[in-house]
């Protein structure tokens, strides 16, 4: 019989992964206490504490939203479209921006004095235009919700398909403040969120709901549990979030350890789960390669790093005297819009450094790998990439076709490969995008957006009161 974790003893030995054991460090078992929670991650063995008071933090989030997808049954299209019309115009007063703005500078000034990257966390000119367009996107868009999708058509009765609301969404998502409008688009069809948001932008996370968020939902009239903050920047709170078995789908963003460690715990706890994962694209240049449209592919995809940044280019070696020098121009190019100098690392066939995704803040940094051929490009891309997005400059018609049908990555094309974001692309604003690391999306693509978070119900319509089986 199952009792309560009331304490942890130094030394306790754990299973987990049903034939591994882990044992418990002193200084776990110092600071847990009755109340807390101990997560095991059945993939690693990672011991995850999950305090008493971060927990709960996360379950009353969960909880509200919860509540308010069900009174969102009870809303109009139009309240919604409204709630988006609302946050979008107090995002563009700058009096209401002024406390944003302000909780921004402050969160910036604290991570730099921290030595942390403030590249993505600085809400700039820009991304408040961004995050505006995207909720005016939302705003414009036909509802989604209760769609008919078919229907099989019976003698005496029919079976239709309809596609409705799925239920709470979580996000886990680094300091990018812009991701608050991306990801209220899951209201558009009829599904609630809650966000937990990396310490360095936890400030800027308040002062937007507080100041649009909230009013926003309030004017409309939809419940104010429907968009939620996870107020707390430990990572006992993500955790908690992601285990949390009323959250019907949890995503993810950003990379590495961290994103992969919270995917594990939401599908030990049985909660879908939409993972973002490594990033770095890859640019392929074939012997037919014009030099002006590689040269500019290369620059434009490295005007800032993002997960759809060049992190590796693929030169054909009858082309390296002239695509090279191309390269370099254009990296060089791309860093003097920083006024840095680039770092290039020239790998070797196999180079292990190829799977490493070059992760940084200003001073642009890729890989160069000279190939005897596009085959080999793509074999190296298919063993070493994350399988996310691929490119290829050739001018030969046959060869993009071949390129497409052997590399495995949801994105393919045959530019600049910044392309890949669901507002510039699809004129949807994104909730995250996945790669195929961890094998090919079963059922969707690889942007996740507000409008393809739904669930398929059948529902029947008998005619004759004297069908059975």
């Amino acid at each position: 019989m199952s009792q309560p974790l009331h304490s942890l003893v130094a030394g306790e030995r754990l299973i987990f992964g049903g034939n591994r054991v882990t044992t418990v460090p002193a200084e776990l078992a110092d600071q847990f206490r009755a109340g807390d929670r101990l997560v095991v991650v059945h993939e690693t063995g990672d011991l995850l504490h999950i305090r008493q008071a971060d927990h709960a933090t996360a379950a009353a989030a969960v909880g509200a939203a919860a509540a308010a997808f069900a009174e969102l049954t009870t809303v109009s299209d139009e309240q919604i479209s409204a709630f988006y019309q609302r946050f979008a115009a107090l995002l563009n007063d700058d009096a209401v921006f002024a406390s944003i703005a302000a909780a921004n500078e402050a969160d910036v000034h604290s991570a730099t004095q921290r030595g942390r990257a403030t590249g993505r966390l600085t809400l700039s000119a820009a991304m408040r235009a961004d995050m505006i367009a995207g909720l005016q996107v939302w705003a414009g868009i036909d509802t989604r919700r209760s769609q008919q999708m078919g229907e099989v058509q019976h003698a005496q009765w029919a079976v239709q398909q309809w596609r409705d609301p799925l239920g709470v969404v979580a996000f886990v998502f680094e300091g990018r403040p812009n991701v608050f409008a991306d990801a209220t688009g899951v209201l558009r069809t009829g599904n609630t969120v809650v966000f937990r948001i990396g310490s360095d932008a936890l400030g800027t996370a308040r002062a937007i709901m507080a100041a649009a968020v909230q009013p926003a939902l309030a004017a409309a009239g939809l419940p104010a549990g429907a968009v939620q903050l996870v107020d707390s920047a430990a990572h006992g709170a993500g955790w908690a979030l992601f285990a949390d078995q009323r959250v019907s789908l949890a995503v993810a963003r950003g990379s590495g350890t961290a994103v992969a460690q919270l995917g594990a715990v939401a599908r030990q706890h049985g909660v879908p789960v939409s993972l973002h994962g490594t990033g770095g694209a890859w640019l392929v240049a074939a012997d037919t390669a014009d030099t002006e449209r590689f040269a500019l592919a290369v620059r434009h995809s490295l005007d800032r790093k993002v997960c759809n940044t060049l992190n590796v280019c693929c030169i054909v070696r009858s082309r390296a005297h002239d695509l090279v020098p191309a390269f370099h121009a254009a990296v060089h190019a791309a860093a003097a819009a920083r006024a840095v100098a680039p770092i290039i690392h020239e790998l070797t066939i196999d180079h292990p450094c190829l799977g490493h995704e070059w992760e940084w803040d200003t001073v642009p940094e890729v890989a160069l790998l000279i190939v005897d051929d596009v085959a080999q490009a793509v074999q190296q891309c298919n063993r070493f990439s994350p399988h996310f997005v691929a490119s290829l400059i050739s001018g030969d018609a046959t060869e993009h076709e071949s390129f497409y049908r052997a590399v495995d990555a949801p994105f393919v094309g045959d530019g600049f490969t910044r392309w890949v974001d669901g507002q510039f692309a699809l004129v949807q604003p994104e909730l995250g995008l996945s790669n195929w690391q961890a094998g090919r999306l079963f059922g969707r693509g690889g942007v996740l957006s507000g409008d393809s978070v739904f669930t398929v119900r059948l529902r029947a319509a008998i005619t004759d009161p004297t069908l059975h089986r």
